[in-house]
């Protein structure tokens, strides 16, 4: 805390510094010589203007829900003043670094809660906070890469885009294994494809709540496998962005976390804990980290981390929002989302829409609707598929007009196309 709060009086000598500069620009545009320093263009954004203008594009995805899982449902106006600083995480969260102007005691202290949700083994775990979940899904797979140079990555179709492309980039041999119907990896598939290479070390890419139907693959099916066809050397990533903060509070989850048999986790902060920017975390075993740290006397700290410099804002934002929620906070609001979930099914379902959702998550999967209806409530399809993801600032009223309106647009299609002459 002494670093922070010194770093913070070093910023507040900066503002100082920055305030008399803005004085001198300010006196520029007056004069009429602001352009000056905009080289042809010589414009300035019109301020007065640009909260109406925001206010204008994110007023609709406030009010409905939507295909993607970001929560909106919290206040940081508390963290506000901390904007004024330059404040920079670099490197390892738990070596420390030169750059003193930092939220690195406030990032432990998030990984050591994270920590407790996904049962990591107690002081053999290590992790840090990231810019979102597909920088802790490259972090996962760079850590099983590195230990396991040779390997092959078994990942399924359910998985999310960004898998593929993490992959290309890290030069990972890969296998896509099939999905099932519902979203879980089909594990016969696994099995026959493991068994064929048995001679190559396997990386194993699960989703814990898959993009579009919230499936979770089965860790402990997935170990009996390995342990099955004494695959000793093996190696499990869990990309748990959503589900990661929905399993930790119900009360019979899926086999999903250290104690079901990951070497590391990837969450996202900003989707069911929510903050206004892309941030997450990403926790793996102490023991596979520790084979590829490096030191690194220029930031005085050890290179663990895939960013150099990283958000200091983010942590402090994961850390305020756990503890003004707490975990009886954290439990009204997962089992509060699930209810509604649960409900959103049952109202589809009353207007004979064929609606469901897996056990413990608050994905809820039906028919591709028709696209005006996608496009009021910014719903996104797959193939014959679509999803509503039911956060925490979605309410039974906005669910039950979600669900009239689904059913009135099915009936007008259905109105329109039986009204088409044959041909």
């Amino acid at each position: 805390m002494a670093a922070f709060w010194k770093g913070r009086a070093i910023a507040l000598r900066q503002r100082a510094d920055f305030e008399g500069v803005r004085g001198q620009t300010n006196r520029h545009h007056r004069d009429g010589s602001w352009s000056q320093g905009f080289g042809r263009a010589g414009t300035r954004p019109d301020s007065a203007r640009l909260p109406d203008r925001l206010k204008a594009l994110l007023r609709p995805s406030q009010a409905n829900p939507s295909s993607y899982p970001c929560n909106q449902e919290y206040d940081f106006s508390e963290l506000f003043r901390f904007l004024h600083f330059s404040a920079i995480n670099v490197g390892d969260p738990f070596h420390g670094t030169n750059y003193r102007f930092n939220t690195m005691e406030f990032e432990c202290e998030v990984l050591a809660d994270f920590a407790r949700f996904t049962r990591a083994p107690t002081d053999e775990w290590w992790g840090y906070v990231t810019h979102g979940g597909t920088e802790g899904n490259m972090y996962g797979l760079y850590v099983a890469r590195e230990l396991l140079p040779e390997g092959i990555c078994y990942f399924s179709e359910e998985t999310h885009y960004s898998v593929a492309k993490v992959m290309r980039l890290q030069h990972t041999r890969n296998i896509m294994i099939k999905g099932q119907p519902d979203g879980q990896m089909d594990y016969d598939d696994l099995r026959e494809t493991l068994r064929i290479h048995r001679d190559v070390p396997p990386i194993i890419f699960a989703n814990i709540g898959t993009t579009m139907k919230g499936a979770v693959d089965d860790l402990a099916r997935i170990r009996a496998i390995l342990d099955d066809l004494a695959i000793a050397n093996a190696y499990i990533h869990a990309d748990a962005a959503l589900s990661g903060m929905i399993l930790p509070f119900v009360d019979a989850p899926q086999s999903w976390n250290f104690a079901d048999g990951a070497d590391s986790i990837s969450i996202s902060g900003h989707k069911m804990l929510g903050a206004p920017i892309p941030c997450g975390v990403v926790l793996a075993r102490k023991a596979h980290v520790d084979r590829i740290a490096r030191s690194i006397e220029y930031i005085g700290a050890l290179d663990t981390t895939i960013a150099g410099s990283r958000s200091a804002f983010a942590p402090l934002m994961l850390w305020y929002r756990l503890r003004a929620l707490g975990d009886d906070g954290l439990r009204a609001m997962v089992q509060g989302s699930l209810q509604r979930a649960g409900y959103a099914v049952e109202q589809l379902r009353a207007r004979g829409i064929d609606a469901w959702r897996h056990p413990n998550s608050i994905t809820v999967v039906f028919p591709r609707p028709p696209q005006a209806l996608m496009e009021k409530w910014t719903i996104a399809p797959r193939k014959n598929i679509a999803h509503l993801i039911v956060m925490p600032h979605v309410t039974t009223a906005i669910i039950e007009e979600f669900a009239a309106d689904f059913a009135a647009a099915v009936n007008s299609e259905s109105r329109t196309a039986n009204q088409e002459p044959s041909s």
